[in-house]
């Protein structure tokens, strides 16, 4: 399994426009192409898990996830916002980098914990930060996720 699989250029945006926390989620969602009530369902469970913790990880890095019954398959979406965003990330840092996971709640493949693992481990590499900053296209998005082997 690599994680270039279930990403899509259509589903990477390089210049989020929101500015709160909130914003930035319903952006990420909006690249899903969901109708407006399964946007509006999907937003509230990502309100409720970001409400146990922030799934802001560091490094300005952050995984908002959830189960829904939005999706009849893992979903995934990135998103980048060059001024950073107050997600109450673990660090207490903006964050600029959006990796967003969502996957029915019976999911027969079980990719959800593997595919979370992928973005953590590859947000992990010490160059990972930077690069997304210098990209400028969605495939060279896809292009660092080959890159990196991930």
């Amino acid at each position: 399994m690599e994680l270039r699989e279930f990403f899509s250029e259509d589903a990477v945006k390089l210049d989020l426009q929101g500015t709160t926390k909130d914003d930035v989620l319903k952006e990420l969602i909006a690249l899903l192409g969901l109708d407006e009530k399964n946007e509006a369902m999907l937003f509230k469970m990502l309100k409720r898990r970001e409400n146990l913790g922030s799934t802001g990880i560091g490094r300005g890095i952050a995984i908002p996830h959830c189960r829904s019954l939005v999706v009849n398959k893992l979903r995934v979406a990135f998103g980048r916002k060059r001024d950073g965003v107050d997600f109450k990330a673990i660090d207490e840092k903006p964050v600029f980098f959006f990796f967003l996971i969502v996957a029915p709640p019976l999911e027969v493949s079980n990719q959800y914990l593997p595919v979370l693992g992928k973005i953590a481990q590859f947000s992990k590499e010490t160059d990972v930060p930077e690069r997304l900053l210098s990209i400028t296209q969605p495939g060279e998005f896809m292009k660092l996720l080959v890159e990196k082997g991930v």
